[in-house]
């Protein structure tokens, strides 16, 4: 997903934000693509900054993919398509054992040859910094100045032994504006079965709960308030309970449960005519419903009522009108790239969003706002 502003003085910026995982588990074939996908999207819109927020680095194996990264930043840092882009700073959380502050989050900020006046703050000594050359920084994210990362306490979401959601901050100041731009990923739904229990659903609160700790730590104290950008993968679902009661409302449910626990293991739902076809198959991992344009055509407009997460935080976030289809979960085969996989309700995870202050500051520097995916 990808956010263009272009400033009335004439700088450009392109906020992109992308869960990478797979990529790194295939990188001969799926990171190519994207890789050429994401050039032509710079050069496209020519941007003079350009901020990309990763979620995933390494891939979810990432002890075994996690070699991958070095060659994915060299890439980018020396091809031909971004050799304009004579500034750099790569932000990587790639040090996996130390799972007490392990996110997986990757920030890359490029600057264009031609912008001049550009400076990034320091956290630490509280000042504002030129911006010359190209640097990485990785595995010590916790000393570097120049960023604020966090990662959720771990009994937010206690069912995950080992949690990479949290969020780095990072600021910025071009010409007269200064921003912090906030790469953030959120809790999953770990089941399918508990999602579709009750409206809204148990995970909707523990992504609440996480979204309100980091705006509330972005907004404290211990810094000036600035206008914000925050962009990654929010998990944001559909209220599951109340899109499966929409998509199946003339048909019949039949819940099978496991043998040996009694628990509810699948639930089957059959039309009542039609030979009793069954749309939708709900398992903890499996949303194999079998009208799957419904996610595509204009975009999935109808389906934007379910999209409620965001409302809690309507007086602190705000967003443009959404405009292509949900963004999660396509499939992994590059042949089948425009289908959705058969695990979750496709949904909207990935948001490009922005303070009450960064929408005024916008419509002040800003000229033509716009969002695409």
């Amino acid at each position: 997903m990808a956010g263009k502003m272009t400033a009335a003085q004439g700088t450009g910026i392109l906020l992109v934000t992308a869960n990478v995982g797979s990529l790194f588990e295939d990188p001969e074939n799926l990171q190519k693509i994207w890789l050429r996908e994401f050039y032509q999207t710079v050069q496209s819109h020519k941007p003079h900054f350009l901020a990309v927020h990763c979620q995933e680095v390494g891939g979810k194996n990432y002890e075994a993919s996690m070699s991958h990264v070095d060659s994915f930043v060299k890439e980018l840092l020396s091809s031909d398509a971004m050799r304009e882009y004579s500034r750099a700073r790569v932000y990587l959380d790639e040090n996996y054992k130390s799972q007490e502050h392990f996110t997986a989050l990757g920030s890359f900020y490029f600057i264009h040859e031609s912008l001049k006046n550009i400076h990034q703050f320091d956290f630490k000594a509280k000042k504002f910094k030129k911006v010359v050359g190209k640097e990485t920084y990785s595995e010590t994210l916790e000393s570097t100045p120049s960023l604020e990362k966090e990662k959720f306490p771990q009994d937010y979401f206690p069912e995950c032994k080992w949690s990479r959601k949290g969020f780095i901050r990072t600021r910025w100041a071009l010409a007269d504006c200064a921003f912090d731009l906030v790469n953030i990923h959120l809790f999953h739904d770990a089941s399918n079965l508990v999602a579709w229990e009750k409206s809204p659903s148990v995970y909707s609160g523990t992504r609440q709960k996480a979204l309100g700790y980091a705006l509330d730590r972005i907004t404290d104290q211990r810094h000036e308030k600035l206008p914000y950008f925050v962009f990654g993968d929010f998990n944001f679902r559909l209220d599951s309970k109340q899109v499966i009661e929409s998509l199946c409302s003339t048909a019949a449910m039949q819940t099978v449960r496991a043998a040996d626990t009694n628990e509810v293991d699948k639930l089957i739902f059959r039309e009542s005519d039609n030979d009793r076809k069954v749309v939708l198959q709900l398992e903890k991992k499996l949303f194999n419903y079998v009208y799957q344009d419904v996610f595509r055509e204009n975009n999935g407009t109808s389906l934007l009522q379910y999209d409620k997460e965001l409302s809690v935080f309507k007086d602190r976030l705000h967003e443009l009108e959404i405009s292509f289809p949900p963004s999660y979960p396509y499939s992994e085969d590059s042949s089948q790239g425009k289908q959705y996989m058969n695990t979750r309700c496709p949904a909207w995870c990935d948001r490009i969003l922005l303070s009450p202050s960064a929408r005024d500051w916008a419509v002040v520097c800003f000229s033509s706002p716009s969002s695409a995916g």
